[in-house]
């Protein structure tokens, strides 16, 4: 695993990173979870007057605001995919979500970015399969990307981190 990307277990809106990931609704209307969590710090009405300029977004897309309040000067905002079994291609969605979020914080010269566990709260992604998808993906994107000079895989729980780390070592 490169050495850029950490685990941390911390509340995302804290960090002091170019840009983090929201894991958004399609309406990027906010809601629940990491989603209100980072409206109400960033500024509710400033990132949601942004985010209906944006008209919405499609799973497994990402869209970018500013970061308003937050320490962040980006927001990514990325839709993962419900849950449904398996059966609807929600493995490749979820690495879709990692892939262009990384593709606009390299358009915005980001040298740094954190994301959420994404899908894995009310979306039911099994929280193994997701932290596996996350790493893979990141991994991948890193190894042939210098701009980026961390990537903060930002775990809402010890057992998100814990999957997260594990996925990390199988990787190492």
């Amino acid at each position: 695993m490169d050495p850029r990307a950490e685990v941390v277990t911390v509340d995302i809106t804290t960090l002091d990173v170019d840009m983090i990931v929201n894991a958004a609704n399609k309406g990027l209307a906010g809601g629940g979870g990491v989603d209100g969590a980072i409206h109400r710090a960033a500024g509710a009405s400033e990132l949601r007057e942004a985010c209906r300029k944006l008209g919405g977004c499609d799973t497994g897309d990402a869209k970018l605001t500013p970061g308003f309040n937050l320490k962040a000067e980006w927001i990514a905002h990325a839709v993962g995919p419900v849950w449904n079994g398996g059966r609807d291609g929600e493995e490749a969605l979820l690495a879709s979500c990692y892939l262009r979020s990384l593709e606009l914080a390299h358009q915005v010269g980001a040298k740094s970015i954190a994301f959420p566990a994404i899908s894995t709260g009310v979306y039911r992604f099994p929280t193994r399969r997701a932290a596996e998808i996350a790493v893979a993906t990141v991994d991948e994107e890193l190894s042939g990307n210098n701009d980026l000079q961390k990537v903060i895989l930002c775990c809402f729980s010890d057992d998100s981190a814990r999957l997260h780390r594990q996925a990390m070592e199988a990787r190492a």
